[in-house]
């Protein structure tokens, strides 16, 4: 591949995403791809193989953030003509035989110096300068994707913690093998090739490439016996049960996480997470306001004018809560630590008090409240006393 070929290569179009495509979008492009056509699930078809290549070539650079953007920089450098459109040319300005042209030699495109281009820092993470050895993230371990799952929980499980038992299907490390992929018994070797780095660099001209290594496919090591469960990945779908430990206090639509309980890692690499996201039904009775709980009880007009103790429902019991005479409706009473307890916090149980109105009276209730009234008004209170539309 030539120099031109390997700087203006488009590794979105072979992952076919767009330039502004997320970190998620990329991966599950490559993981889509490189499943179609993995070698082991095309054998002899040549154009999966070289797909196969493709596609992990460019989700080498593209999956890691900053190689991705010392990429974007170098395309956007080149497609911006700074160095003559389709690359070096002596006409563009660039002399690869250690000469000038144009004001430009070599040795300033990688040190820094005409028009302050540093075209080593540029290609520092995705090409080798000079022959030089670069360790790739293909020889190292590839940790598993994160798994993500739903529950759903009562108001008060969410407010005091709870267990939840799952079921998961997903790649698990392998059972036979213990994710190594080879079969019991025997172990992976070192990649003579590669010598484990799973990369391989060849020179040319005035660049050093870096690219998967062809016998290990990227991964440093080769298995001769491969597990006959695994097909040699180590990894193997199967559903496996999970306890999710629910803190207290968990709000609608927040997610837990549960760390190593996601996709196994391909040979042995360390498994992701496991990103449960919690939904909470509402309560017939409580409602949240951060840490507090809020509840609202109904009462009599009489209770409010003449005070009483009620009995208030709490998460773990009933407490007393005293009204005291004169008591305005739609008042808020704090009930000090009878919210949501979480380890270094406790909220407190807000209690709003509403008159309740009967929309009925017996012949004896109605006569009490007539007499009222008329006592009411000899006594001189009136409601809209002071009130500006009075």
């Amino acid at each position: 591949m030539s120099q031109r070929e390997w700087i203006e290569k488009d590794f979105y179009k072979e992952l076919g995403v767009s330039s502004s495509a997320s970190q998620d979008e990329i991966k599950k492009a490559y993981r889509k791809l490189a499943r179609d056509n993995h070698p082991d699930s095309n054998p002899g078809n040549a154009t999966a193989e070289a797909k196969f290549k493709a596609v992990s070539e460019a989700n080498a650079v593209l999956s890691d953030p900053a190689k991705r953007k010392e990429y974007d920089e170098a395309r956007s450098l080149f497609a911006s003509g700074g160095f003559g459109r389709g690359g070096f040319s002596p006409g563009g300005g660039t002399n690869f035989g250690g000469g000038s042209a144009g004001g430009f030699d070599v040795g300033d495109l990688f040190g820094g110096g005409a028009g302050g281009a540093d075209l080593g820092d540029i290609f520092g993470g995705l090409f080798n300068r000079g022959g030089q050895t670069r360790t790739s993230s293909a020889s190292r371990p590839r940790k598993g994707s994160d798994l993500t799952a739903d529950v759903t929980l009562s108001f008060r499980d969410a407010a005091t913690g709870t267990s939840v038992p799952l079921s998961i299907t997903s790649p698990s490390s392998c059972t036979t093998c213990h994710g190594s992929g080879a079969k019991p018994g025997t172990s992976p070797r070192v990649c003579p090739r590669c010598n484990g780095s799973g990369v391989v660099s060849r020179n040319q001209g005035a660049f050093g490439f870096s690219e998967p290594c062809d016998d290990c496919r990227g991964t440093g090591s080769i298995i001769d016996d491969p597990c006959g469960d695994c097909r040699g990945t180590g990894v193997q779908n199967r559903t496996r049960s999970v306890t999710v430990r629910v803190p207290a206090g968990v709000a609608d639509g927040q997610r837990v996480r549960v760390a190593g309980r996601g996709e196994a890692g391909l040979r042995g690499a360390a498994a992701g997470d496991l990103l449960v996201t919690v939904h909470v039904t509402p309560d017939r009775v409580f409602g949240r306001s951060g840490d507090d709980l809020t509840l609202v009880i109904p009462v009599s007009y009489s209770e409010l004018v003449l005070g009483t103790t009620l009995s208030v429902p709490t998460l773990d019991a009933r407490v007393g809560l005293k009204v005291p005479p004169g008591t305005a409706d739609g008042r808020t009473f704090r009930v000090k630590g009878r919210g949501i307890a979480k380890k270094t916090t406790t909220g407190d149980l807000l209690v709003t008090v509403k008159v309740a109105v009967p929309s009925d009276l017996d012949d004896a209730a109605r006569e009490a409240l007539e007499q009222y009234a008329e006592a009411e008004r000899a006594g001189g209170f009136d409601p809209r006393a002071g009130w500006p539309g009075a």
